[in-house]
């Protein structure tokens, strides 16, 4: 038995490793471990879906969506004069261009940016080495108003100023169509309403269909690394077949095999919907679409040019007679992924800040970590008091793993002794140990246990520090200015080494002489994996072996006398 305890130590530790390597390699997209493979939905191939990439993409003159001054896919004679027009409030600063009516640039007032603190968060941008844009337009016949036709923007304020909220109201017309783009900013909100008035001009009845796309590279966010990763790429919800997380390298596959074949790709996402959204997630912020709700569209993904992907819908607007208007609303959220906020904006969004598998654990330990901080303030000693809960919660557990481990310390001797006689046939070795265990009732898995408890919560709380962007940015005291991000100057992980060894040679030494080595490496070990760690994490840890050392005393005055008799 005393093999079998050792065995599920290493177990415990290498399942510790695998269950974070996965959550690693989930973070960044690829498939989990664990998971069956997605089923896959075959992509529609009607003549609308194929009239799609003509216009929305702007196949072909990619650039004119990104290139202010470039001329429409209309034909125009001579290139529009195309001009950015700024609209802030007091969480966002935003540039539309009147090319398109595209969100070129979307600043975040209040969130600084993660590689240099001196700038703003910014997520929508169209520079020369980052694209991110939001898009819309008509399709549907030749020649309506799409993101890459020039608008005029009526007068009015620019900027939030007293108000509670500020407009910005494009118009264009061709085709025989006019496409009045409203774009509404409020007070304290992430959410811009997007309202889109089409009106038929013309003498015949037209059938338009109305765009949302947002457009993103393929590229890694800056300062992602081998052991900072993070997931950056398109993600969606339906009622149906909820939460999607995708890949840019997959539209990249796809649009390969694409055009080796010749055939539509199989995509492994819902192409039809009357509800949910599509989303462009990055670590700790998203922009979504939320297409107006109970009118049928199609979703679409895509590569529309070189290192450029797209995810987006489709809303037929049904049959406009000539001098007919229809209306559609939608929504446009861009910002940071806190859960009290994107719960407000539609169903399922807050889906988009991923606690990975153990997310039944991970959201009441921030709910928990949450109500702490708003009597504390601040996210560290949240943090240090989260610990101490925990550990008031697992004492009677530990308590019990180290009775369980004073009892096998007494009968060291007889088991030296087991060993010693049966020392060239283990079987007969493992049950004398076990017959042994049984006569001093013993549970030889018993200090095993507080361990595999505290694992689960251990990695959820792993990932609510990585995914909280309510804990990014947020200093504790001294050299910890990030709680989200590593310690640079690597003293929490220093200190849960020398904390977790002072721990380890106070609990009872395990009588194997193997199992003793083992959970001496083990403090090591994780050490050297916590200089990658969120620096809270750290802190959970290192606060949790101080107050271990403490709880050995008093578990010890209370149960090795008893244990002894």
């Amino acid at each position: 038995m005393d093999i079998n305890k050792r065995t599920i130590l290493w177990i415990v530790f290498a399942v510790s490793l695998v269950v974070l390597w996965n959550n690693w390699m989930v973070s960044n997209g690829k498939p989990s471990m664990f998971a069956p493979a997605p089923a896959q939905v075959a992509k529609a191939t009607d003549a609308k879906k194929s009239e799609l990439p003509a216009v929305a993409s702007a196949a072909g003159s990619a650039a004119a969506a990104v290139t202010p001054g470039a001329p429409g896919a209309t034909g125009e004679a001579a290139p529009f004069k195309s001009e950015r027009i700024t609209i802030t409030t007091d969480v966002i600063r935003a540039d539309i261009d009147t090319l398109g009516g595209t969100i070129k640039r979307l600043e975040l007032l209040q969130f600084k940016d993660g590689i240099d603190p001196t700038k703003n968060q910014v997520l929508f941008d169209a520079a020369a080495t980052h694209t991110y844009l939001a898009e819309t337009g008509l399709i549907g016949a030749a020649g309506l108003p799409n993101h890459t036709t020039g608008f005029t923007a009526r007068p009015g304020a620019r900027m939030l100023n007293d108000a509670n909220q500020v407009q910005l109201v494009l118009e264009a017309e061709q085709g025989g169509v006019k496409l009045t783009k409203t774009f509404t900013f409020k007070r304290g909100d992430y959410v811009i309403d997007v309202r889109h008035d089409v009106t038929n001009t013309g003498t015949a009845p037209v059938k338009p269909e109305l765009y949302l796309q947002l457009v993103h590279d393929g590229n890694k966010p800056e300062g992602d690394s081998y052991f900072n990763s993070s997931y950056t790429g398109p993600t969606l919800y339906t009622d149906a077949d909820k939460y999607k997380k995708l890949k840019f390298e997959t539209l990249e596959k796809e649009a390969q095999e694409a055009a080796k074949t010749g055939k539509p790709v199989v995509q492994d996402h819902p192409t039809k919907a009357d509800n949910g959204w599509i989303a462009i997630s990055q670590h700790f912020f998203v922009s979504a679409f939320v297409p107006q709700d109970k009118l049928t569209r199609d979703i679409f993904t895509k590569k529309i040019d070189t290192n450029l992907y797209a995810i987006g819908t489709v809303q037929p607007l049904g049959t406009l007679a000539p001098g007919a208007t229809v209306s559609n609303d939608a929504k446009l959220y861009s910002g940071p992924q806190e859960s009290k906020l994107l719960d407000k904006v539609a169903p399922g969004l807050e889906l988009v800040k991923d606690y990975g598998w153990l997310t039944i654990i991970a959201k009441p330990i921030f709910w928990v970590m949450e109500q702490l901080h708003k009597v504390l303030g601040n996210w560290g000693w949240t943090i240090i008091v989260f610990t101490i809960l925990i550990k008031l919660a697992f004492f009677p557990l530990s308590a019990a793993g180290y009775r369980s481990m004073a009892k096998v310390k007494l009968v060291t001797p007889k088991m030296q002794a087991i060993r010693e006689r049966y020392k060239g046939d283990p079987a007969k070795m493992n049950q004398a140990t076990m017959e042994l265990y049984k006569a001093e009732k013993i549970n030889p898995l018993g200090g095993c246990l507080p361990i595999l408890v505290q694992m689960p919560v251990f990695i959820a709380l792993y990932w609510v520090l990585q995914a909280s962007v309510e804990i990014r940015g947020a200093p504790w005291i001294g050299w910890i200015h990030n709680l989200a991000a590593p310690d640079p100057f690597y003293i929490l992980p220093v200190l849960y080494a020398i904390s977790m060894f002072i721990t380890t040679k106070l609990n009872p030494q395990p009588a194997d002489p193997m199992q003793a080595k083992m959970m001496m490496f083990m403090p090591l070990a994780f050490s050297v994996m916590f200089f990658f760690f969120p620096s809270g994490l750290v802190l959970y840890w290192v606060v949790n072996n101080v107050l271990s050392i403490g709880q050995q005393y008093v578990i010890s005055k209370k149960f090795a006398p008893a244990a002894a008799k």
